[in-house]
């Protein structure tokens, strides 16, 4: 009996802490839990979590509830998500959004890809490099939408590759995992993939050479099996020259328009490769 009572006073705390709200950028003793994210129990195998823990529930969004992305230019996507978020990626100031974008992403390996003068009305402004000396490291729930990273290594000066230079971006938003591969310069390995974990989304640059050939980069596409691909930063060789990459397994398409309206329940069954406009 004795012992009951002594438990009740820290059940009670516990459960105060579990129902404290998340600040808007969680440390790492309170991160927000990713719904994308695989668990690397066993690998390659992974095993993808399930669970709406209640601080990120904001994020799951209902299967109808719709994303709109557009390609504006290079590596530069815009994304609109329900809760009215703007979020431009690789912004560099080159190819901006009709609208200044309340969340900028951005990669520097080249500066077209990122820029240290940024518009003084975005909000949020999120290095793919770290600043001080250690990795990029992303946690941040901005209203209805949860942003992360996973770095990877560039090339840099005499093709030295310097480590966790770019960052692989992940949103996710009405239930949606997307993914922006930034300048990859590398193909993943395991531990990659399994940090990523699930991405329905996936925008790829398809240069054939400045970030990895086709082949290289096909592969990378067909581990993580996205439902809808969406080639970007396009240099030199003719995007067919990557589309040859891939067999029946996946769908080909070229859009009428710059934009695409995607969700749960719009998504393709089949991975499709859709080149937007512009690209």
């Amino acid at each position: 009996m004795m012992l009951r009572h002594l438990l009740l006073p820290f059940a009670a705390i516990a459960l105060l802490h579990f129902l404290s709200p998340m600040p808007a950028h969680a440390q790492d003793s309170a991160r927000p839990i990713s719904q994308c994210q695989a668990i690397a129990q066993s690998l390659p195998e992974v095993t993808f979590a399930s669970f709406k823990p209640f601080s990120v529930l904001s994020v799951q969004g209902a299967a109808s509830d719709e994303v709109k992305i557009t390609f504006v230019g290079h590596s530069t996507f815009l994304i609109e998500t329900p809760g009215g978020v703007s979020i431009a990626t690789d912004y560099s100031g080159w190819y901006a959004p009709p609208e200044t974008p309340d969340v900028v992403t951005m990669n520097k390996a080249h500066s077209s890809h990122y820029t240290l003068t940024p518009d003084p009305a975005i909000k949020h402004v999120l290095h793919g490099w770290g600043d001080d000396g250690e990795p990029a490291d992303h946690d941040v729930v901005i209203a209805d939408t949860y942003i992360r990273n996973v770095t990877t290594d560039i090339r840099s000066g005499g093709g030295m590759m310097e480590p966790d230079g770019n960052s692989i971006f992940i949103f996710e938003v009405a239930g949606l995992c997307i993914g922006h591969l930034g300048h990859l310069h590398h193909e993943l390995d395991d531990s990659d993939y399994a940090e990523i974990g699930r991405l329905d989304v996936l925008m790829v640059p398809v240069d054939g050479g400045l970030t990895m050939g086709a082949e290289s980069m096909s592969r990378v596409v067909t581990r993580l099996r996205s439902a809808l691909i969406l080639p970007m930063h396009r240099r030199g060789p003719p995007v067919t020259n990557f589309l040859q990459m891939f067999g029946d397994g996946f769908d080909k398409s070229f859009a009428t328009e710059a934009s695409v309206t995607v969700s749960m329940r719009s998504l393709p069954r089949k991975p499709l490769i859709y080149i937007l406009q512009g690209v």
